[in-house]
């Protein structure tokens, strides 16, 4: 355990505790909040909620862990490794694997993989069971990630996501057919007040914002690019969802299978929802980097169908 006092100056002032200790401490903002709801952080000598808003000559004293040892396990699993620097990396995920161990699923996870391939040379800020993740995909949605490799590379990426300049573009099979050809969803979202396991629009929820281009239409089906201004959890979605649209395939928030889907079961593996690119400034070089991947076989072989229909 290590203690680290910061003094708060003018410009500080009126700044949430939260995001102070972020800034002083070198941690994300997820990671200074666990601090404090551990009773690890201290304003004036007294523990105080994340809320709490700094004053000029707040004198605010940290205590940082020292690092636990990894749990999650390096494991030989084939992993597609886009682009790959000392600092960061690139990978295409595909559909059906978990992005980093959780209950259910301790092995076989995209952080194990990248455990093995890239020797434990992965950030420790996000803790023992998520080396290396900034952000994440559902693991029925494949594509495009990027992973950390060291601390100031994590913090760097993080505060692009925060800040709303990461690029993150996206491709999905939608149900039905927006009226419009694009648009944009605003709706707040948050935890389900009923199924912990889902998320849902609510009022007190976190800003959300999605826009949405309909590239090709279908009779009952079309195929849409997807452009995240947040990122929030299955944020697309519960948003597609939300304008009577949901993602084909969707069976957790889908709206019952159509009789499309009943005639292609074995092209259909839950929801159709691809990650295709992303673009941000390299933490460490400053310099503007992006990335495309190439829709995978199962999503195009399900285009190729639905483009018959219309013959």
């Amino acid at each position: 355990m290590s203690i680290q006092s910061f003094n708060a100056q003018t410009d500080d002032i009126g700044k949430r505790i939260d995001q102070f200790i972020a800034e002083r401490a070198e941690l994300t903002r997820s990671a200074s909040q666990k601090v404090l709801a551990d009773g690890c952080a201290r304003v004036n000598g007294i523990t105080v909620k994340k809320n709490y808003k700094m004053a000029f000559g707040d004198e605010v004293t940290v205590d940082i862990p020292e690092p636990e040892p990894l749990d999650a396990l390096p494991e030989d699993i084939p992993v597609d490794i886009v682009y790959e620097d000392e600092h960061l990396a690139v990978v295409n995920k595909p559909k059906g694997m978990v992005v980093h161990p959780a209950p259910g699923n301790y092995t076989g996870t995209l952080v194990n993989a990248l455990l093995f391939h890239m020797e434990g040379r992965l950030s420790s800020i996000n803790g023992v069971i998520r080396p290396g993740i900034v952000h994440r995909i559902d693991k029925n949605t494949s594509g495009l990630l990027m992973i950390a490799k060291t601390d100031a590379a994590h913090l760097g990426l993080a505060e692009q996501i925060k800040e709303h300049s990461f690029e993150r573009q996206y491709e999905a099979i939608l149900v039905g057919n927006p009226k419009d050809d694009t648009g944009t969803i605003v709706a707040p979202i948050g935890r389900h007040p009923e199924d912990r396991k889902k998320m849902a629009i609510v009022k007190d929820g976190r800003n959300a914002i999605t826009h949405y281009t309909v590239l090709e239409r279908f009779p009952g089906f079309c195929h849409v690019s997807l452009k995240l201004e947040t990122g929030r959890t299955h944020q697309i979605r519960v948003h597609t969802k939300s304008i009577g649209h949901g993602v084909l395939g969707d069976t957790l928030y889908g709206q019952g299978k159509t009789k499309f889907e009943q005639n292609n079961k074995s092209l259909i593996c839950e929801q159709c929802l691809h990650a295709k690119s992303i673009g941000f400034v390299h933490p460490i070089t400053n310099e503007k980097i992006s990335f495309t991947s190439e829709l995978p076989e199962y999503f195009t072989a399900l285009l190729e169908k639905l483009r018959k229909m219309n013959d």
